[in-house]
């Protein structure tokens, strides 16, 4: 009788084949107890899920955390949604988690991510509708119950950064009936007050006791409100609907008091040190200017019309010398010509000539007796002499010849 003889990685490989061919073991939801809860250093969580009955392997992928909105630990009864498959190397089969979820929030999480989905292809979560949040609010108006230890972070954060912020609480219901309809209310309240940010939240919980900031009323009044809103619903982990439609999502009560009120000490001391600047700045650019100042006034003093009249006063005194010299010097040339000019006249003058022996003489009529043939014997004639004259008559004429 023949017999069909197969390897290990075959009969693993064919039972692989047989779990992924099976629709359900693809997509089920597995409740238990955690135990053997290990985070790998890669990211991998391994862990077990048991019952009464008996224990099955799990294992979420690095990957697949955005399923995880907790930290797992044991004891904890969930509920994991993956997928049955075999691991071939050993040859044992574990279910491959793909989300994680608390025993009791599978009905609320798929309502949840119902309204979530609806809400978000109506485009309620695009950045585009998104609201900027004021630096420096006065009037912060706050959504959420008037005890516990949200409204006490709020109160206690806000006087700590900038005590001269008004804070208008609307003591909301935040969980249970009716508590949309109070949200909803406060939000609207807070608008018409003209407040310049609406902080809505409350602390951590469960899905259940959370879920009145899930409901489409309270994400359509956060939307339509015309004042910034910042939502700070429960710690990290947990992110409502209101989270996604808000303006800005703060992770707890506190985070929100921190991104709504400014703090006025740091601006203060952002005032200081720019006055401080400003200070140097403006002693830097006195200090610069005088030295300007005192190199224009040098300038100046150097170009000032008192000097240039100084120049002009002096080079007129040089210049007046000049002239009185050069008059000088002329007048000497002059006084100098006169005498050389006198010296010719003097000897050419006949007053000289008569006291060298010489004599003038005239007819009657007043002629310069020049020649022998202007007299004849008889004429009257005046002689001039040195210390007079001499009337004289003609006795006789003569002709004689001078060499030159």
């Amino acid at each position: 009788m023949a017999r069909n003889v197969y390897t290990v990685k075959q009969v693993n490989a064919y039972i692989k084949n047989m779990f992924t061919q099976d629709f359900m073991l693809n997509r089920i939801y597995v409740k238990g107890e955690v135990s053997n809860c290990k985070y790998h250093t890669s990211g991998h969580i391994y862990f077990s899920l048991k019952d009464e009955s008996g224990t099955i392997a799990c294992v979420m992928f690095a990957g697949q955390r955005g399923g995880l909105s907790f930290h797992m630990r044991e004891g904890q009864q969930i509920i994991v949604f993956g997928s049955v498959n075999v691991y071939e190397r050993t040859g044992a089969y574990q279910l491959y988690a793909n989300e994680i979820r608390l025993d009791g929030e599978g009905a609320l999480y798929e309502k949840y991510q119902m309204l979530k989905q609806e809400l978000e292809e109506m485009g309620m979560f695009a950045p585009e509708y998104k609201q900027q949040i004021p630096a420096y609010a006065k009037r912060i108006g706050v959504v959420t119950a008037p005890t516990g230890a949200a409204v006490r972070d709020i109160m206690n954060i806000s006087a700590r950064r900038n005590p001269y912020v008004q804070l208008i609480l609307y003591p909301a219901q935040v969980q249970g009936e009716g508590a949309k309809e109070s949200i909803v209310r406060g939000i609207r309240m807070l608008e018409m007050k003209e407040v310049d940010v609406i902080i809505i939240g409350r602390g951590g919980g469960s899905i259940e006791d959370l879920w009145a900031f899930n409901e489409e009323e309270v994400a359509r009044a956060i939307f339509d409100c015309t004042v910034p809103v910042i939502s700070a619903v429960g710690h990290e982990t947990d992110v409502t609907i209101a989270d996604y439609v808000a303006d800005l999502r703060a992770p707890t009560p506190s985070a929100a008091a921190e991104l709504a009120v400014w703090d006025y000490r740091q601006v203060e001391n952002y005032l200081a040190e720019c006055r401080l600047r400003m200070n140097r700045s403006v002693a830097g650019a006195v200090r610069m200017n005088r030295l300007r100042l005192k190199e224009m006034e040098t300038r100046l003093s150097y170009l000032h019309p008192r000097h240039k009249l100084q120049e002009q006063q002096q080079r007129l005194a040089e210049l007046e010398d000049e002239l009185r010299q050069m008059m000088n010097d002329r007048v000497k040339e002059a006084r100098y010509r006169l005498a050389i000019q006198i010296e010719k006249m003097n000897g050419l003058s006949p007053i000289r000539k008569l006291n060298q022996g010489f004599s003038y003489v005239e007819e009657a009529d007043g002629s310069v007796i020049k020649s022998i043939r202007q007299v004849k014997k008889g004429d009257e004639l005046t002689v001039y002499v040195t210390d007079g004259l001499i009337q004289t008559s003609v006795e006789a004429v003569r002709n004689k010849t001078y060499e030159i």
